[in-house]
C-alpha cells in the first residue's frame, strides 16, 4: 500500500505575508497616536518578522512615546489590527489546490499562540484547504523539536511510522524553525528566501524557492529527490527514498481540522534529535 504524501507549511511568512500585515497594523498605530509616519522602520526593526515576543515590542513602543495605556490593551489593539491585514494570496491558495490534486496530504505547523494563530487561519480560509494543523502552544512542542511535526503528521491522517518521514517535505522562511526542524526529522525541506543569503553553517535545505507557488512547483517535479540522511542511535546515518505521489483521497483529522530560481541546497546530517516540551517560549514568536 502506497503512502499519501505528505506537504507540511509553516503560517506566517509562508503561507501568509504576516510582515507585510505588520507593516499596515503599524502604519494605522503611527498614524492613530499621531506619531511619526518615519517610526515605521523602528517598528518594523523590534518586530524582528514576529519572533521577537510581543512584551518586548509593545513594551518598548509604550515607553518611547510615554503611552498612558495598559499592556493588555496594546496587545489586545495589536491581535485585532495585524489579524485585520491578513491574507491569503490567490497564487498561495492556487499552488495548495494544485497539490492537493496532485495527491498530496496538506497541513500547518506554526510556532506561536494558539488563538492568534487560529484565528489567522480561520479569517483567510485555510482550514477547509489543509487536512490538519498543530500549533506549539496548544501541542506543548515547539519547533524545531521533531515531535510536532509528528503530531502534525497524525493530524493529517498520516500515521508518523515506518518511512513517512521519506515522504513529507517541510515548506517554510524561518531556518532555526523550520529547516532544522525538517532535518532533525528527516523530511525533506524548501526554504523560502525572501530575497536573503542562506546563512546557516550546520544544515541546508533541500531546495530554496521565493515563494509558495515556486516551492510547490519544485515539489511536484522532485519527488524523486534523495531524503535527508538520518542519524541512528548507533550513529550510523542513513538515506531512505523519496516516496511516489497517490491519488487517493486524503482521510481529514475530525479533530484538526477546521471549517527566477536559486541554487538548490544538498541537505547535510543533523546532530541528534532531542525533543523538549514547550514553555512559554512557544508563545512568544506569535505574531
Amino acid at each position: 500500500m502506497q503512502r499519501m504524501p505528505l506537504l507540511l507549511f509553516d503560517l506566517d511568512n509562508t503561507l501568509l505575508p504576516r510582515d507585510a500585515a505588520f507593516r499596515a497594523w503599524a502604519e494605522d498605530f503611527l498614524a492613530e497616536h499621531r506619531l511619526p509616519a518615519g517610526d515605521l522602520d523602528w517598528f518594523t526593526t523590534i518586530d524582528g518578522s514576529g519572533h521577537v515576543p510581543r512584551s518586548t515590542v509593545l513594551g518598548a513602543a509604550k515607553r518611547r512615546y510615554g503611552l498612558d495605556r495598559s499592556m493588555d490593551f496594546l496587545l489586545a489593539h495589536y491581535r485585532r489590527g495585524i489579524n485585520s491585514h491578513i491574507h491569503c494570496p490567490s497564487s498561495h491558495i492556487q499552488a495548495l489546490n494544485a497539490a492537493r490534486s496532485a495527491g498530496w496530504s496538506l497541513g500547518i505547523v506554526s510556532n506561536g499562540g494558539t488563538r492568534p494563530q487560529l484565528e489567522k487561519i480561520r479569517r483567510v480560509g485555510l482550514g477547509s484547504l489543509v487536512d490538519g494543523w498543530v500549533i506549539s502552544e496548544e501541542a506543548r512542542y515547539l519547533k524545531p523539536d521533531p515531535r510536532i511535526f509528528e503530531i502534525a503528521a497524525q493530524r493529517c491522517g498520516v500515521p508518523p511510522t515506518g518511512d513517512w518521514a521519506s515522504h513529507t517535505w517541510m515548506v517554510g522562511d524561518h531556518a532555526p524553525a523550520d529547516i532544522a526542524g525538517a532535518e532533525l526529522t528527516g523530511l525533506r525541506s524548501v526554504w523560502l528566501h525572501h530575497g536573503r543569503p542562506w546563512a546557516e553553517l550546520g544544515y541546508r535545505p533541500t531546495l530554496s524557492a521565493a515563494g509558495i507557488p515556486e516551492a510547490v512547483g519544485l515539489i511536484l517535479s522532485a519527488r524523486s529527490a534523495p531524503s535527508p540522511r538520518r542519524t541512528t542511535a548507533t550513529g550510523a546515518a542513513t538515506t531512505t527514498g523519496a516516496g511516489a505521489a497517490s491519488t487517493a483521497k486524503p482521510t481529514r483529522h475530525p479533530g484538526a481540522v477546521l471549517g527566477s530560481t536559486p541554487p538548490r541546497f544538498a541537505s547535510v546530517p543533523p546532530g541528534p534529535a532531542t525533543s523538549t516540551p514547550a514553555t512559554a517560549a512557544a508563545t512568544a514568536t506569535s505574531a
